[in-house]
């Protein structure tokens, strides 16, 4: 996790560190997979995690070294729409004072840019929303602080992460191939 000359932690070595690990420990790669989908997806955490690039590199570990896809996708899918769950919850319960709470207060525009794009595409927002960086995290917590009818979210909500976790797992599926 820290880099060796520097003694510093970067995300470079962040992320070899996971990928070895999984490399080497292949039965801890879904449980693993399944808390960074959380992490990449839930409010706060999704903007310090660099989860996405970690999830494309086992996506390149499964295509290397055939690591079994269904269990590690499941995991994908399940801790999306866990972290989006929990996202939409805390914006439901807290409502706009969450916006005050670190890191969303060092990201004053997160919000407003979130609750603009769920003005305009609503339940289908919340599906789109998955696939645009800040915004995967955001919308949830905006859907829960604009009083979104849970089981509209909970639909779009499933549907999007199992979409999510073919495509953040498919790129480094098929480079791997390529490279066979």
């Amino acid at each position: 996790m820290f880099a060796a000359d520097s003694g510093d932690c970067t995300i470079s070595s962040f992320v070899d560190m996971v990928l070895a690990f999984v490399r080497e420990h292949e039965a801890w790669a879904a449980p693993i997979v399944l808390v960074l989908a959380f992490g990449e997806s839930l409010a706060f955490i999704s903007l310090l995690l660099p989860a996405t690039v970690i999830l494309f590199g086992v996506g390149g570990l499964i295509g290397a070294s055939g690591i079994g896809f269904w269990e590690i996708w499941a995991a994908a899918a399940i801790g999306a729409a866990l972290g989006d769950w929990l996202s939409y919850w805390l914006g439901l319960h807290f409502s706009h004072d969450i916006a005050r709470l670190w890191p969303l207060s060092r990201h004053p525009t997160l919000l407003p840019r979130g609750e603009r794009f769920f003005q305009r595409w609503g339940t289908l927002g919340i599906f789109l929303g998955r696939f645009f960086g800040p915004l995967r995290a955001a919308l949830p917590l905006v859907a829960g602080i604009c009083a979104m009818p849970a089981i509209p979210f909970q639909i779009a909500n499933v549907a999007s992460a199992l979409v999510w976790a073919t495509g953040i797992l498919a790129p480094g599926i098929v480079l791997a191939g390529w490279m066979k």
